[in-house]
């Protein structure tokens, strides 16, 4: 999944006057979110958002990043379970 962060600010074409569209650059000035989180908070349709985040990457206002979900909660606990193990093995070994 990708998030989308503002570059610049841009002067919007007359098809995105709304203030949706302004609110949606304010966010996207300030952070970065995803497709699903600027729907929620425009409260536009996401065919709509995805035409203005397509109209921005066009202009080169926005850079993006893909998010990566971990495959596991416990997935920031993996480099201390690789340790204990480690330990485990080693007193093991001197038994």
């Amino acid at each position: 999944m990708k998030e989308y962060r503002l570059l610049a600010w841009a002067e919007l074409p007359a098809p995105y006057h709304r203030m949706a569209y302004r609110r949606m650059l304010t966010d996207l000035s300030h952070r970065y979110m995803t497709h699903a989180q600027l729907v929620s908070a425009s409260g536009l349709k996401r065919q709509e958002v995805r035409e203005f985040l397509d109209m921005l990457e066009a202009r080169d206002l926005l850079i993006d990043r893909e998010l990566f979900a971990n495959d596991s909660v416990f997935g920031s606990l993996r480099p201390l379970g690789g340790w204990i193990r480690k330990a485990l093995n080693a007193s093991a070994d001197n038994r």
